[in-house]
């Protein structure tokens, strides 16, 4: 089966603005380790005493330290990433990755003393106009207070940790790298495999989604035990720390309190009705008596349309230009100094990702470009995490990242701009409802399906406390009734479609990750209904936001864009947007001819 050439083929990232040799990594690598315990003999049990002053000389000294090895970490990973069955890179990794749990155990002292001052000292500190460039790392930071374990117990969970929990993961990951599935003779990666899902021909469809299973139960055994273990290893750390429930780090990690993500999820599964209806729309437009599961993201018309890279490229910057010139400026860096690593490749990890790298760097975007019109959204997606991180290095290594619910929004908005500017340049009727319910596609996927995921990650980490170890039919048994729960009969989801839990890697590297696509999605929506009541004057304080990287609370943030996080009805305002969408559509579908089939 011949390969479409997308012109992506080339598009390789130059890593050398990290490293350009091995030797220099390993330097840099030992100068944290001295600029650690040179850290660590200074300050070890005086972070009480010290004033406002000398906690953020001592804070400057720390992210210094974090940014280095943070380089380093950062470049054999994207070495890695790209080609995860080559025995020395991932030798590389691991070699990185354990100088890097050493010398952050040389750290972790640092949090802990802060963390056990008494809150009136801290408040002192925190309020202090010299710490103010490090304020809300500090806050932040004293979140976790009640969960922190002593010194001692915290390096032993470091150290083990590099034997545990992130030898498994990269295991994971190096398994999916190397599976190959047969397709009409031919054996493709992961990644290729499941483009076909896209495809107009819809036995393609059927036979890349049971060669696809066919894969996945070849390697039942090893990626159950792998769910299996990771569950077991989460919960011994939430048991250890005290966290209540499962989810608890996650909420705190995103600065989000439990009672928002409840009325998220909650708000969302209340509409599943809206998923139903969309797929039997559908049904219709395909002509279907039946939509199966390797039908959902089936094109409808024009949607079939491939895009060169270069295509992708100038549409993605022209969006991004059109709605602020320093963001297309921006997204123009990715690819005119090789900041993007595009084409397939066997071992390649799969997916799309953006990484943010350490503030003296820069970020880089890793896709796997097949043409389809879904990877121009993907790449649109992934720059604008890509300008979220560049602009946001301005905050320094502690306050540059953001939370994951706050971290997509960059992404989704870039998305709808993108998808925006080709829906306003159509004028045939069916081409455009082709480009709808593309966009539909992915909406659902981003919010509902990442929602039933939230429900499926709910339901296997609470068995896996109460029963123990779980088999592959227990995973699949929850997997099918959580799925169909949103599809509410709409969808009918083959015997084959209980094995699909068990390759999606945010199960196992970012666990609680997934409703944070619900928060984004549904935020954008909030964001982009913002931006068409202002016009000109929402650019600039967008980008703001952006800038603003991770130096306050969330809520705090884009209340200066007039969205209130704290009004646990606020979910419904996305919701409502996405049944516009979908009403459009059917509008749509009654005035076209496609609209008449099935």
């Amino acid at each position: 089966m011949e390969q479409t050439i997308t012109g992506a083929e080339d598009v390789r990232w130059d890593l050398t603005d990290l490293y350009a040799d091995v030797e220099t990594l390993d330097a840099d690598l030992t100068r944290a380790d001295e600029e650690a315990a040179a850290f660590a003999e200074q300050y070890r049990g005086q972070i009480a005493s010290l004033d406002a002053a000398a906690l953020a000389e001592a804070l400057q000294r720390f992210e210094a330290v974090q940014d280095r090895v943070g380089r380093a970490f950062t470049y054999v990973y994207l070495n890695w990433a790209t080609d995860t069955n080559d025995p020395e890179r991932g030798a590389l990794l691991q070699k990185v990755r354990e100088a890097y749990t050493q010398i952050s155990q040389k750290l972790i002292f640092f949090k802990l003393e802060w963390t056990h001052l008494d809150d009136d000292h801290a408040a002192r500190l925190i309020d202090d106009e010299a710490l103010v460039g490090f304020r809300h790392y500090l806050e932040r930071e004293r979140l976790l207070k009640d969960f922190l374990l002593s010194e001692p117990e915290e390096k032993i969970l470091a150290e083990t940790a590099v034997t545990g929990r992130s030898a498994w993961t990269r295991f994971f990951t190096e398994t999916l790298g190397a599976m190959r599935f047969d397709l009409d003779g031919e054996e493709l990666t992961q990644q290729l495999i499941l483009s076909k899902l896209y495809e107009t021909d819809r036995d393609l469809r059927r036979r890349a989604a049971l060669s696809f299973t066919d894969g996945l139960e070849k390697n039942q055994h090893p990626l159950t035990f792998v769910f299996n273990t990771l569950l077991a290893d989460k919960a011994a750390l939430d048991r250890m720390r005290g966290f209540p429930h499962w989810i608890k780090s996650r909420n705190l990690s995103n600065e989000v309190a439990d009672e928002t993500v409840e009325a998220l999820v909650g708000a969302v599964t209340a509409r599943y009705d809206l998923v139903a209806r969309f797929y039997r729309l559908k049904r219709r437009l395909l002509g279907l008596d039946e939509l199966f599961d390797y039908d959902r993201y089936a094109p409808v018309g024009e949607a079939d349309t491939h895009y060169a890279w270069d295509d992708a490229r100038d549409l993605v910057l022209q969006s991004y230009g059109a709605f602020h010139p320093q963001m297309g400026e921006i997204a123009g860096y990715f690819f005119d100094r090789h900041w993007i690593d595009a084409p397939v490749a066997p071992g390649k990890r799969g997916g799309a990702f953006s990484h943010g790298a350490v503030p003296s760097a820069h970020p880089y975007v890793l896709m796997n470009y097949t043409g389809k019109v879904r990877d121009v959204q993907t790449l649109a997606h992934e720059l604008g995490h890509g300008v979220h991180q560049y602009l946001a290095r301005q905050q320094g290594l502690l306050h540059a990242d953001t939370p994951l619910t706050t971290a997509e929004t960059a992404s989704v908005f870039g998305e709808m701009l993108v998808f925006q500017r080709l829906i306003q340049q159509e004028d045939n009727p069916q081409n455009k409802l082709a480009m709808l319910v593309s966009k539909i596609d992915d909406t659902l996927a981003t919010v509902f399906r990442q929602t039933a995921m939230n429900r499926f990650e709910h339901r296997i980490h609470t068995a896996r406390r109460e029963q123990g170890e779980l088999s592959a039919e227990q995973l699949g048994d929850v997997w099918i009734e959580t799925q169909e729960a949103m599809f509410q009969g709409s969808v009918t989801l083959g015997d084959h479609y209980r094995h699909w839990w068990s390759y999606i890697p945010h199960f196992l590297h970012t666990p609680g990750y997934v409703y944070a696509y619900s928060f984004g999605e549904l935020l954008v929506l909030a964001l982009y209904a913002r931006y068409l009541e202002e016009g000109a004057a929402f650019p600039d304080k967008y980008l703001g936001l952006l800038a603003a990287g991770g130096s306050d609370w969330p809520h705090v943030l884009v209340a200066r864009l007039g969205i209130d996080l704290t009004d646990l009805g606020f979910w419904h305002q996305g919701l409502g947007a996405i049944e516009d969408f979908i009403v459009q559509a059917e509008e749509l579908a009654a005035a076209t001819s496609n609209g008449q089939a099935g």
